[in-house]
């Protein structure tokens, strides 16, 4: 398990360790301080995962999970760009 742990990454929500192309990254840019949803691998800085699935994104976005681990205010922009994402 241990040898395949690196291509794992937890999810904020439900806290279930899944591949990385199953989940949203979220990143607050480390430059700007900007948060950008970075499954592009574009930014670099503090992320948070979050399953691609609505349960996962309520919970997350209803106990401000990304406001605490990232340190930052979630926009309206970001709240639709996930919403989006979902729909994909």
């Amino acid at each position: 398990m241990k040898e395949n742990r690196r291509f794992l990454r937890q999810c904020a929500a439900c806290r279930e360790y899944k591949n990385k192309a199953d989940l949203i990254k979220l990143t607050k840019d480390s430059k700007s301080g900007e948060l950008v949803i970075n499954n592009e691998k574009i930014a670099f800085g503090r992320s948070v995962y979050i399953c691609k699935n609505e349960e996962c994104v309520q919970k997350v976005l209803k106990k401000k999970k990304i406001e605490y681990s990232l340190k930052v205010e979630l926009t309206e922009n970001i709240k639709e760009k996930l919403s989006t994402v979902l729909k994909n």
